[in-house]
């Protein structure tokens, strides 16, 4: 059997991947979010696009979509959805 070795240029097992989201940005929250992470967080990029990550797994990295596929997505939500403000 043959032993398992880490690629050179990949981080050492007990360390975290490294974020892939751009770390300047200024993400926000739902106010009506709980403390248990159960939400999404949403970040402006330049460009007019918006980044959307899941609360639970900021690591993975985000989405990204432009104002019109956000707001249409939102709209989509119908009244039961949570509304957040529109992108402009």
């Amino acid at each position: 059997m043959s032993e398992r070795r880490a690629l050179p240029d990949a981080p050492p097992p007990s360390m975290p991947p490294p974020s892939s989201a751009p770390p300047a940005l200024r993400w926000r929250r739902s106010s009506r979010s709980t403390g248990m992470n159960n939400c999404v967080e949403t970040a402006r990029l330049r460009d007019a696009l918006l980044a959307v990550r899941d609360s639970k797994d900021v690591d993975r990295g985000p989405l990204r979509f432009s104002a019109a596929a956000w707001t249409a997505f939102v709209d989509g939500l119908g009244p039961n959805g949570a509304r957040p403000r529109h992108v402009s």
